[in-house]
């Protein structure tokens, strides 16, 4: 972020919290570049699930990361956290502070008439806040349904289907450790690890084989 001096403290005070998040192992966590259009200031961090993975980064990033994939296993979830800070606010965030976040997963063909589907996902979201005892306001967000089917040269590969959450809301304070602990828990879910938190609705047999 360049000359930190000149940085906000709450906005400091923000990022410390996220160094300081507790994440599962299962979880890959990167900072990755920061939309420079939608806030003075912003930090977005990218994370994936991969089955079979060993705890800890890939040993690079960008293109070649491609070419670790067959040794750290299959992707299993992917999303992003990004932090947006305002000094002055914003009456559509109702607050200085904003969360935005994406989740995608790969879920089983048959689950794509689920209409329940971007329900249990939402539910995920805020089940997940209110486990970490993250205090939130203002949050919205969409789910979709992505149903892939390929065609000619293609046609032998397997229809798939993908759930994307993108969801936003606005933390009650600068302290957003618990916030990025709710929503890495929250990739999880979406990757099919457990368990749950108690309480939250699980889909069966979302994994593909």
């Amino acid at each position: 972020m360049g000359d930190l001096s000149q940085v906000p403290p709450e906005f400091l005070n923000a990022l410390a919290g996220l160094r300081q998040a507790r994440c599962r192992n299962e979880l890959r966590l990167d900072e990755i570049p920061a939309p420079s259009r939608l806030a003075p200031y912003a930090v977005a961090l990218g994370a994936e699930v991969l089955q079979g993975a060993q705890p800890g980064p890939l040993p690079v990033h960008g293109p070649a990361r491609a070419a670790f994939r067959d040794d750290h296993g299959e992707e299993l979830a992917t999303g992003r956290f990004i932090l947006l800070y305002d000094p002055d606010g914003s009456e559509v965030w109702d607050g200085t502070f904003r969360i935005v976040t994406y989740i995608r997963a790969q879920l089983e063909p048959d689950m794509g008439n689920d209409a329940l589907l971007g329900s249990v996902a939402w539910t995920w979201l805020v089940e997940a806040l209110q486990t970490h005892d993250a205090g939130y306001r203002s949050a919205g967000g969409t789910a979709t349904r992505i149903l892939s089917e390929s065609y000619g040269s293609l046609a032998d590969r397997v229809d798939t289907i993908d759930i994307e959450l993108r969801a936003s809301w606005t933390p009650d304070s600068d302290s957003v450790q618990k916030h990025l602990e709710a929503w890495a828990d929250m990739v999880c879910t979406f990757a099919g690890l457990p368990p749950l938190p108690e309480g939250v609705a699980a889909l069966p047999n979302r994994r593909r084989n």
